[in-house]
């Protein structure tokens, strides 16, 4: 197995981003997904992306542009730990589909 990226979006061209492998999953969720990575992306700037690890498990990546200076490293921190209490419900059962479906536990 490899990484998978679920979802981001980018402060840099305003799109949102959702793994076509991903197309099943009801609309809610896609829809509450997109919310979240756009809404971090005009909080924080940068780039966000849900990504599942080779072990099945759910991460936040964040990236810059290197002259970006309206990035906010600070409030990108804050806002991961907000979004890990806040979306608790939805990533843990994202993870677990994502691991009986694709990795097979």
């Amino acid at each position: 197995m490899e990484e998978v990226v679920l979802c981001g979006a980018s402060a840099y061209n305003k799109k949102f981003y959702l793994n076509e492998d991903f197309k099943g999953l009801p609309e809610q969720i896609k829809n509450e997904l997109k919310i979240m990575c756009v809404l971090f992306t005009e909080d924080v700037g940068g780039i966000f992306q849900l990504v599942f690890s080779e072990t099945g498990e759910l991460e936040f990546r964040t990236s810059c542009d290197e002259n970006d200076l309206l990035y906010d490293e600070i409030g990108c921190g804050l806002k991961i730990r907000q979004l890990q209490q806040t979306k608790q419900e939805l990533l843990e059962a994202l993870q677990m589909y994502y691991k009986v479906l694709y990795v097979g536990i």
